[in-house]
């Protein structure tokens, strides 16, 4: 019961989408190991649980990390999808690298999240979070993320800063700078 309030709650909350919709929705299938779906696809998904994402969000080289969590379904983390790309495109030579964690249903990987990502000719690194535990992940990435998306993490060996929020093309530019400089 719980998980199914949090997911209520993560629907009304982060993108004002249909309740009933998200609960629908969730499926329940994780594994550790990355999960390479539709082969014949041009999209190479990888899929993890949160142990197995948990690598990519927490790198201790000396790149600056930007990782948006963000699902095809949310209108704000659609409108900013293309500020991330920018990012990617521009800083890519000062040792910036963004990750796309896709919050997207299970059940809509090959019929909404690979077409979005092929339409859009997304360049970023995209990975997909299918984990049933929200109650642990969502503090394991933050201990005050209520959930909500978009979210968003930038860090590198000497600090991390987390943003329940969404950004313009501006805002998401000056808080990566600080981050560069």
């Amino acid at each position: 019961m719980k998980r199914l309030l949090l997911i209520f709650f993560i629907g009304v909350l982060s993108c004002k989408n249909d309740a009933s919709k998200v609960v629908n929705d969730f499926s329940t299938t994780a594994s550790k190991e990355a999960v390479v779906l539709d082969p014949q696809s041009k999209i190479d998904l990888k899929v993890y649980d949160y142990d197995g994402l948990e690598p990519l969000i927490n790198k201790t080289d000396n790149k600056v990390h930007v990782v948006n969590f963000w699902a095809t379904w949310c209108a704000p983390c659609i409108k900013e999808l293309p500020y991330f790309e920018e990012v990617n495109q521009k800083y890519k030579d000062k040792n910036v690298e963004v990750l796309l964690v896709s919050l997207d249903f299970p059940r809509q990987y090959d019929s909404k999240l690979k077409p979005f990502i092929e339409k859009n000719d997304i360049q970023s690194e995209v990975v997909a979070l299918d984990d049933t535990d929200m109650n642990r992940w969502v503090a394991l990435v933050n201990e005050n993320w209520t959930g909500a998306i978009p979210a968003t993490i930038i860090y590198n060996n000497k600090k991390r800063q987390f943003y329940e929020r969404s950004f313009t093309q501006k805002e998401l530019e000056t808080e990566l700078e600080q981050f560069i400089n």
